[in-house]
């Protein structure tokens, strides 16, 4: 096989005339000014920019709720597997027993206030336990008081019923007090933390919509009326407790759901019932 061979000549050297006027040429160019024109195209464009650039902080900096207003928030990304299964996006599930079926009524219940009562300063009445979670760094110490009858309660409408626990506490201290109220997860299914629940006008609900697209199958049970504010038909009222030891709101709840609640296909309309014989 013939190669061919490529012989490539030297360029020819530039003598002194010829980089002197390559230097002039390119310096004049270098130089060169743009029209007034010109000027005023590109000083437009920049401003267009720069207002697009601003509107765009002003967009994010309303989304993460700064500047003082309200009803915004960033809503956090799930998995496709749990959007699949709620119609709400942003809610945050914590499986307990790992059991959950949405055919089956459902109690919703809170936590402070409503099973129990916590306290930083050591109460003057006798305490059950104490949980020290660690919040922004810090190590925390809550003494926790049980309601009367909560472990009673627990056991049987659990028997019974499907429970989860909402609250608007934070999950390194709730999940704590989880713990020693079902240690053995046998008994709370499912529970929901403050990232889960919406704000609206400043205020933390609890939308049930998360919990189960059913609302004929689920009662929530709250001492807070903003609580249950999207859905009010569907919540039990229950007093504050915070160191009534003769305190008996469980032992009236447990009534309901042992009764009237059991019967009837739509826990509401017994629901309804039930409060306003009470009333």
């Amino acid at each position: 096989m013939a190669t061919k061979l490529i012989i490539k000549k030297s360029p020819k050297a530039i003598n002194r005339h010829q980089r002197n006027y390559l230097r002039r040429h390119r310096k004049s160019h270098t130089g060169c000014t743009p029209s007034p024109a010109a000027t005023t195209v590109i000083a437009s464009i920049n401003k267009s920019i720069y207002r697009c650039h601003r509107s765009i902080l002003c967009l994010f900096s309303r989304i993460d709720g700064r500047h003082g207003t309200k009803g915004f928030r960033i809503l956090k990304t799930r998995h496709d597997s749990e959007s699949a299964i709620f119609q709400n996006p942003h809610s945050l599930i914590h499986d307990r027993s790992g059991k959950f079926d949405e055919t089956k009524k459902t109690i919703v219940l809170d936590l402070d206030e409503t099973l129990v009562h916590s306290s930083m300063e050591k109460p003057e009445v006798p305490y059950d336990f104490v949980v020290k979670p660690r919040i922004d760094g810090q190590n925390l110490t809550f003494f926790v008081i049980k309601r009367p009858g909560v472990d009673e309660f627990l056991k049987k409408i659990g028997e019974k019923y499907q429970i989860v626990v909402f609250t608007a506490g934070l999950r390194e201290y709730a999940s704590l007090v989880l713990d020693r109220l079902d240690p053995e997860r046998r008994v709370i299914s499912r529970s929901y933390y403050r990232d889960s629940c919406s704000e609206i006008d400043g205020r933390l609900v609890k939308d049930l919509g998360s919990v189960t697209r059913d609302l004929r199958r689920v009662v929530i049970v709250d001492d807070n009326p903003n609580s249950y504010a999207l859905q009010p038909e569907n919540a039990f009222p229950i007093k504050p407790f915070h160191d009534d030891l003769n305190d008996t709101e469980l032992k009236k709840l447990g009534e309901f759901f042992d009764g009237d609640c059991v019967k009837s296909e739509d826990m509401r309309v017994a629901l309804k019932e039930f409060v306003g014989r009470d009333e």
